[in-house]
């Protein structure tokens, strides 16, 4: 129990960051590779962790909302009516992002900022994790006792990976500076 608990303060912890904290899939997969906790418990508990831990970083980041400029709140404003207007793309988009395995801080952050309803959100996204983190989980178990889990040791912090943390950090800034009214006003 103890070491569960160990586990799900890790993720929680790593999922409170706003950016460069390894992904909860490759904690996952290090434990599995490493430890003989059961998979199942992993996977809800892993699942569980990211999702309370990204929920405060969204909460936390709306706090800041206050702080932005009115031109970026506006902006944010009409990203979020259009986002509401359009209820299927947002389905589709919240079910792609929770399956997906890309870094999900940002998204958390800029959901937050638009002041967006979060409950909602982070559901889909742990829904979302309990499928592909069970994916990964079932893989590493697979792999455990063979020369690749050592391969895929070396491996799991790449500047592939840090690159593509400092992408979602100046497309996160990015959302912010586009002028949302203006740009939704043309398409619509």
């Amino acid at each position: 129990m103890t070491d569960l608990l160990i586990f799900f303060a890790i993720v929680f912890g790593v999922n409170l960051l706003p950016a460069f904290g390894p992904p909860t899939w490759s904690i996952i997969v290090l434990y599995c590779l490493n430890t003989r906790l059961p998979i199942p418990a992993l996977v809800i508990v892993g699942a569980l962790a990211a999702a309370s831990g990204r929920f405060l970083l969204a909460q936390s980041f709306r706090l800041l909302a206050g702080r932005l400029s009115d031109r970026t709140r506006r902006n944010l404003a009409a990203a979020h009516a259009a986002l509401m207007q359009r209820k299927r793309n947002l389905v589709l988009g919240l079910g792609l992002f929770a399956l997906s395995p890309l870094p999900s801080a940002q998204l958390f952050e800029a959901a937050g900022l638009a002041r967006m309803r979060i409950l909602p959100f982070t559901a889909a996204f742990f829904a979302g994790r309990l499928v592909s983190y069970s994916i990964y989980a079932l893989s590493a178990g697979q792999i455990r006792e063979t020369s690749i889990g050592d391969a895929f040791r070396r491996h799991l912090t790449s500047p592939v990976g840090i690159l593509l943390e400092l992408a979602m950090l100046a497309g996160l800034v990015a959302l912010g500076r586009v002028d949302w009214e203006r740009w939704l006003r043309r398409s619509g």
